[in-house]
């Protein structure tokens, strides 16, 4: 997957798929490395932070720790 691949899947992903992966990707994935990583972690804190406490809280829950 190219970079500008990997930053379009992670655009389309809501904030909770982007914490779940982020809670059960196994380390080294490749997704939380380089330029997609960085890509990643400010899209993702952008979506935390639209939602709000409550619905971090909310997408969290759903998700669990299996």
């Amino acid at each position: 997957m190219t970079t500008e691949e990997a930053k379009k899947k992670i655009d389309a992903m809501s904030y909770q798929e982007l914490l779940e992966h982020w809670r059960f990707a196994p380390a080294g994935d490749p997704m939380f490395v380089g330029e997609v990583g960085d890509y990643y972690k400010q899209v993702m804190q952008e979506k935390r932070q639209a939602i709000g406490p409550a619905g971090h809280t909310a997408a969290s829950k759903a998700i669990g720790w299996d």
